[in-house]
């Protein structure tokens, strides 16, 4: 199944927050996403495995992607290993993305930096021949995305490009929301985290404001990016 974009998260949810206005504004326009969760998100506080998994379904409908796989890694303690790199490497090269999403490239959870630098590596690794991994018992051939876009989280990073996502903020917020043991939910009895108050997802759409604002649109999301963006035509990043 080759997809344009492929989008890993270190956690079920990640993505949602962090760049779901921008994956369901280019399944708009006709590409093809998938998201590979590399942890089960296992040692969250409030949900379990289970809740996950199925919040993580009822997300992956709203956003409207053709494939969602976990790798299963230990959350908090997975490792930039050889073993969890060709795990990363054997998704790339099922998929074939054009272009890849990977977590932030510092923020408040550390599984998010780790997620980030894994990701990174992996893909460049991916277009290595001589990197062997398989699938089902089967080879898989090297292949390498064009580029890896690092989505913001928590903490706040100056970003290297913005999308505008105004038309797709409100289907954001309602992923976001399908993960409802994670978040705001005044009947649940679990303990409060910094995610599950009110003014989380307060802060997520002023997030997306202050994004906007930049850009001159209601609502936005920032990525920062590894290597500078090529521009052939400096007059239609103006349009």
């Amino acid at each position: 199944m080759k997809v344009d974009i492929l989008a890993f998260a270190a956690h079920p949810d990640d993505i949602e927050i962090s760049c779901s206005g921008t994956l369901m504004k280019h399944i708009e326009m006709g590409y093809k996403v998938a998201v590979i969760d590399l942890t089960q998100g296992e040692l969250g506080t409030r949900g379990n495995v289970a809740t996950r998994k199925k919040e993580a379904s009822e997300a992956s409908k709203i956003l409207g992607i053709v494939d969602r796989q976990n790798l299963k890694m230990e959350d908090c303690f997975f490792h930039c290993s050889e073993s969890n790199k060709k795990k990363v490497i054997s998704m790339i090269r099922k998929y074939q993305p054009k272009l890849v999403f990977a977590n932030s490239v510092k923020d408040r959870h550390p599984d998010h930096a780790k997620a980030s630098n894994l990701v990174s590596e992996a893909c460049f690794l991916s277009g290595l021949p001589k990197v062997k991994t398989e699938l089902n018992g089967v080879s898989q051939n090297a292949w390498r995305p064009k580029a890896v876009y690092h989505y913001i989280q928590d903490y706040y990073i100056e970003p290297d490009f913005i999308v505008d996502i105004s038309n797709q903020m409100d289907k954001k917020m309602m992923a976001i929301k399908a993960f409802k043991t994670q978040f705001y939910n005044p009947e649940s009895k679990e303990p409060e985290t910094p995610i599950s108050r009110e003014d989380f997802l307060e802060f997520i759409k002023a997030r997306a404001r202050n994004y906007g604002r930049l850009i001159k649109k209601e609502y936005a999301e920032g990525f920062t990016v590894e290597v500078p963006l090529m521009i052939n035509d400096v007059l239609k990043t103006i349009e």
